[in-house]
Parts: C-alpha cells; sequence; structure tokens
C-alpha cells in the first residue's frame, strides 16, 4: 500500500508552470504543488503553441450556423483550424497518458463551462461547452481521468481522479511486464477497489483474468485494460464502497471493542450522507487491517489508491459531492 508508478498527466501550462494566460498570470493551485513530486506532467498551452504569444488578446468561442468557431475579436482572427490541427499533432506525439488536468472556462483547455457567445464582439451567451483542444481531449481519451483544477477542489471529485490516475499508473507498469501472473496478482489486489466501483465489470474482469480461451497474454492485456478503464469511470454509489468497509470490519469482529465498532458504524453513516469523504473511514479500516495484520487486506489498493497526503483538506473550497 505505500509504492505508488508515477502516473502521466497532461496539465495546461498556465497552473503554476508558466504565466502563459492571456493576462501574462500564472494560477497558483495547492493541490497541483502537492501532486507534482508523485506524477509526471506534460505542460501545454494550446493557445500559445499557435502562435497567439503572451500577453495577448483573449480568444472566445462563438456560434456561427451548425458550428462552432474559435475568434479572437480584437483582430477578427479565426483560430479554429489552427487550434484543430494543433490538438491532433499533439495526441499524435503523445505517449501513456493516465489523465489531463485543465484550465476550467478556457476556451481552448475548459471541458465542460466554457461560455458560447452570439457574436464575436458583443454577442450575449448563448450557452456553454467544451474549449477546443478540451473537447478534443474528451473525444479522444474519454477513458482516462479528465478534470479541471476548479472542479478538483471538490473532496469527492479529487478522490475519484486521484483513485483513476493512479490505477491506470499501475496497470502501465504491469503491461510492461507482459506476465500473466503480475495480471492475477494486479486483479486480486484490486478486487476490493473494484467491488466498490462496478461489481458487474469486477466479475467481466475476473473471467478475463481466468482466459478460458487461452488468448496470448497480449490480447488479455488490452481486453482486461478496456474493462478496467471502464469499471472506474464512474464514481463509486455510496452503498457500495460501504459494503465493501463492512466487509473488511468482518476480519475484526472479535478483535475490536464495541465502542470501535460503533464509532465506525457512526463513519460509514456519515459518508453515506455525504458529510464525510469516503477516505476518512477507510483510514480507519486500514488502521485496523495494520494492527492486526490482515495479510490479505493489506495488499488491497483499496485501502490505499493513492499517496495519502494527496487527500489534504486546507485546500478544498468545495463541498464533499
Amino acid at each position: 500500500m505505500t509504492a505508488f508508478p508515477k502516473p502521466r498527466i497532461v496539465i495546461s501550462k498556465c497552473i503554476g508552470f508558466d504565466p502563459c494566460r492571456y493576462n501574462g498570470e500564472i494560477v497558483h493551485d495547492k493541490f497541483v504543488t502537492r501532486l507534482e513530486p508523485h506524477v509526471d506532467f506534460v505542460c501545454v498551452c494550446p493557445e500559445v503553441e499557435i502562435g497567439l504569444g503572451t500577453p495577448r488578446a483573449p480568444v472566445r468561442i462563438v456560434s456561427s450556423k451548425d458550428t462552432f468557431k474559435l475568434i479572437q475579436p480584437s483582430s477578427g482572427l479565426d483560430v479554429s483550424a489552427r487550434m484543430r490541427r494543433f490538438s491532433r499533432d499533439f495526441f499524435e506525439g503523445l505517449k501513456e497518458v493516465d489523465g489531463f488536468i485543465l484550465k476550467n472556462r478556457s476556451p481552448s483547455c475548459g471541458i465542460t463551462d466554457v461560455k458560447v457567445y452570439s457574436g464575436p464582439e458583443k454577442g450575449p451567451v448563448i450557452g456553454k461547452t467544451a474549449g477546443f483542444f478540451g473537447g478534443a481531449v474528451l473525444e479522444q481519451f474519454g477513458d482516462r481521468a479528465i478534470e479541471d483544477e476548479g472542479r478538483l477542489k471538490n473532496l469527492s471529485i479529487r478522490e475519484h481522479f486521484l483513485t483513476r490516475v493512479f490505477a491506470f499508473a499501475g496497470f502501465r507498469s504491469l503491461q510492461q511486464s507482459q506476465s500473466m501472473s503480475a495480471l492475477v496478482r494486479f486483479h486480486a489486489e484490486n478486487k476490493l477497489l473494484l467491488m466498490a466501483y462496478n461489481q458487474t465489470k469486477m466479475r467481466e474482469l475476473g473471467r478475463i483474468v481466468a482466459n478460458a480461451d487461452g488468448k496470448r497474454i497480449g490480447a488479455v492485456l488490452e481486453l482486461y485494460e478496456k474493462s478496467f478503464r471502464t469499471a472506474l469511470h464512474n464514481p463509486p454509489r455510496r452503498a457500495s464502497p460501504i459494503n465493501v468497509l463492512m466487509h473488511g470490519l468482518g476480519y475484526f469482529k472479535k478483535e475490536l471493542s464495541a465502542r470501535e465498532k460503533r464509532h465506525f458504524l457512526e463513519m460509514l453513516e456519515a459518508y453515506r450522507q455525504g458529510r464525510t469523504p469516503l477516505s476518512s473511514a477507510v483510514s480507519v479500516l486500514r488502521s485496523w487491517v495494520m494492527r492486526f495484520q490482515a495479510e490479505y487486506l493489506y495488499r488491497q489498493t483499496f485501502f490505499g489508491p493513492f499517496p495519502e497526503e494527496l487527500m489534504a483538506l486546507d485546500d478544498s473550497g468545495r463541498g464533499r459531492t
């Protein structure tokens, strides 16, 4: 539960790495700073890459007939084709990637909340969409962990993002071994995590690992990767992790006092009601795993899916759900 391969994450360069926003500013983000030693960041500023420079007159997304255009109102410049071409070329040169952290509300990098205008200058806002680069990311890498820095201030969203990127990095490390025994071990160690996320996919992955058809290891890994990413795509419903934690509690029913059990059940209820993150109850159960040397549970990634220090609460400006 302590050794983590480094996820490879593409990040908007303005988030802590370069003052390349349109106004020449940089975005300071505590979570990204804390995350940096644990991951390999690939920094990119699409607007600078297509030659707009820093500082620069801002661009906006404009609705034009049946399509969107990326326009710089001050100059009337249409950089739509340039941005699409850059995105395509960037993706072609991108090696393995586990996730993305992109600048929210950016007409290039935003993923959900970018304003769409009716005209290049004084037209009103008529809707919201993804930015040109961010939308291409969603289309090309929809099975990866993709978030913006604003949403990552939400504890639950951050927890889900971290779980996914470190799980994906773990699988990439496994792929290099091209070993069936390593895959069997990987699946066993992730069993409770998969149970908490998607029990149907957990069983499907078990059948893939069993390999009743005798497929070559490359084919098995390809099938496993696709289902593994799907299994972790959506955050778990609260009932599923609670069931896993209750399952874990059963290992210690004779060792724990009535007061300890009651306290743990109260924590589960607080999580059920959205008053505390899942990691709080997981940390308590993990302490019992180590205290009572429950070897099977100790190997489960569910109890430590990512470095613990990454869930610090001091920079959490939004709620938990």
